[in-house]
């Protein structure tokens, strides 16, 4: 899990993933008040852990002919990509 470049705390779980579903929202330590950028690679991760599976079973891989089954299991693909992106993405200190 990422940590303040400052102070090494630890950045919580939750306050990565609420950052990713709010546009990439900086994230400031609770110990020092440094902010920190999710980095554009990281940002590239959290797609491809997200957006891409999903697309790519729902538009190439789906067995299924019923559309909402499809979309059921694209949904189910993009939330556990999502709640598995905040242990690989990094943060960089803003200046």
């Amino acid at each position: 899990m990422q940590k303040c470049e400052k102070c090494n705390a630890h950045f919580s779980w939750s306050k990565i993933y609420e950052s990713f579903w709010l546009n990439y929202k900086p994230i400031k330590c609770n110990e020092c008040d440094t902010t920190h950028k999710i980095t554009i690679p990281s940002r590239l991760i959290f797609v491809s852990f997200t957006i891409l599976p999903m697309l790519t079973f729902g538009y190439f891989l789906s067995p299924f002919n019923n559309g909402l089954v499809t979309l059921g299991i694209a949904i189910f693909i993009l939330i556990i990509g999502s709640l598995l992106a905040p242990f690989l993405v990094t943060y960089k200190e803003s200046l």
